[in-house]
């Protein structure tokens, strides 16, 4: 399902395509699935279907009241003018996404342009990825040594990975002087995780300064409120609540 949602807006792409918008995605993972996927459902298909489900799920998890909102319908026109706002050059999924019909329902458009934005800023994520030098594994087994990425017992089957892939990318890390003989993150793997997060947020500037400090500020603050009504409500599994939906004082903290 994961796939045929976030993979449909690029059409009846090849495992080879998808594999390298994806990332961090195992290949072997994406080629047991796709193309034999668009054999199962159409790309326009998928697309309708995932938001029926969206629409379906915010309506449960927020509550008719909220989803029929005029803040909630602002925050959709806030969110949708930022997500306008992006040059497509050299973004794929964004394009892809940014290229499809905008949903009349406003809690489905709120949705729609949270993906364009999360595209927006993951095609430019992996572009400095390849600057750094730095695989789909590697920066995964990089991420889990921090102490901000989730464990790897988490990530590591959710991407498809083996443990064979993974201990590679450490070595791999590990004969860069980014990671101890241990697994763990040495000085300089400390400091590139840190440029690699850094530079992503400076590729990732241009919606925010065309919405204006004042428009992100708001949206930002009612989206966390969703976030959490979201998670109250039990949509994430109990390792990734706090992780996706950081109570206010870890928010301040950021």
């Amino acid at each position: 399902m994961y796939l045929a949602g976030r993979a449909s807006p690029l059409g009846s792409a090849n495992a080879v395509v998808v594999t390298a918008v994806f990332s961090s995605f195992a290949p072997g993972l994406i080629a047991e699935r796709i193309p034999a996927l668009w054999e199962l459902i159409s790309p326009a298909r998928a697309i309708q279907a995932r938001q029926d489900a969206v629409a379906t799920a915010l309506e449960r998890l927020l509550g008719t009241e909220t989803v029929q909102s005029a803040a909630l319908a602002e925050a959709a026109k806030l969110a949708t003018a930022a997500a306008a706002a992006c040059a497509p050059a050299g973004r794929p999924v964004y394009a892809a996404n940014s290229a499809l019909d905008l949903p009349d329902r406003p809690h489905v458009a709120l949705w729609h342009a949270a993906t364009m934005l999360r595209e927006y800023r993951g095609d430019g994520h992996i572009a400095v990825l390849g600057h750094f030098e730095l695989t789909g594994v590697d920066s995964l087994v990089i991420d889990c040594a921090s102490s901000h990425g989730m464990a790897k017992e988490i990530v590591m089957p959710m991407r498809g990975w083996t443990e064979a892939e993974w201990s590679a990318g450490r070595e791999r890390l590990t004969d860069r002087g980014l990671m101890d003989p241990q697994g763990r993150l040495t000085a300089r793997g400390v400091t590139v995780r840190d440029e690699v997060e850094a530079e992503t947020g400076r590729l990732d500037r241009q919606p925010y300064e065309a919405l204006g400090p004042a428009d992100v500020d708001r949206l930002g603050r009612y989206v966390r409120e969703l976030v959490g009504t979201a998670a109250d409500a039990g949509v994430f599994p109990p390792p990734l609540r706090d992780f996706f939906a950081p109570t206010a004082d870890a928010w301040n903290a950021l």
